[in-house]
């Protein structure tokens, strides 16, 4: 990922993406950037601990997942959104900020992230974020989080394919899946033809990101269009172990 140039500022680079930051968002994710790097002394949250490298690569990035829901959520609407595979928060938390209306579940399985995300939440003083410590395997299989979600987010939580098994079962026919990814977007979506069909998942066209900072990334959008078969997902570690097709 390219580094941003000087007078490089993450409000001029999320107003490119539609998005545009008060100053009281902005503290927000100052408070967010301090409590990560705090947590990083206790937790291994991430290696990205630099200030200006932590808006870029966590905070404009995590930002960028709001893109094909932009018209939405501007509008003011409330969608019910699950970040999978969560860690320090990426990129539920900054999503929350930019958009307080959102209603956001974090999934952590390994518990000392999920304690750093209550914490954290906490802290921020943010409203109507819960907290799952279990793994997607097992929370997709929950009656409260299955097929239940407008919107679920991921982030290296791995291969496409994974990521299609372990996100889809969380949302409702006709929610989002907003993957994101780096690289030649529409292989991956090619490659990944029989996780979509498996799990009732029509692709979208990729979004490749324009922004400078964010260059080489993008966004891969799957829309459900009917509940997962009851095959899925498979037990805690398989769909790493054998991805689909």
């Amino acid at each position: 990922m390219a580094r941003p140039e000087s007078g490089w500022s993450l409000v001029d680079s999320a107003a490119r993406l539609g998005i545009h930051l008060s100053a009281g968002q902005l503290a927000r994710l100052d408070q967010l950037a301090a409590a990560l790097r705090e947590g990083n002394r206790r937790v291994n949250l991430t290696r990205i601990i630099d200030p200006r490298s932590i808006e870029v690569r966590h905070f404009l990035d995590s930002l960028s997942a709001a893109v094909p829901l932009l018209d939405r959520l501007v509008a003011g609407e409330a969608p019910r959104l699950v970040d999978v595979g969560s860690g320090g928060g990426m990129p539920g938390l900054p999503l929350k900020i930019a958009f307080p209306a959102l209603r956001l579940t974090l999934v952590e399985s390994v518990n000392k992230k999920a304690d750093f995300l209550r914490q954290t939440v906490e802290q921020l003083g943010l409203p109507e974020v819960s907290v799952v410590a279990e793994r997607a395997e097992v929370a997709g299989r929950l009656e409260e989080h299955r097929d239940t979600y407008d919107w679920a987010t991921a982030r290296a939580l791995g291969s496409l394919p994974v990521v299609l098994e372990l996100c889809a079962p969380f949302l409702a026919p006709g929610g989002l899946l907003v993957a994101q990814r780096s690289g030649d977007l529409d292989a991956d979506v090619l490659g990944a033809a029989p996780a979509f069909k498996a799990l009732r998942v029509w692709s979208r066209t990729p979004i490749y990101l324009e922004i400078p900072e964010l260059r080489g990334h993008g966004l891969i959008v799957g829309e459900k269009y009917a509940p997962t078969p009851g095959a899925y997902p498979r037990r805690p570690g398989l769909p790493r172990k054998r991805p689909l097709g």
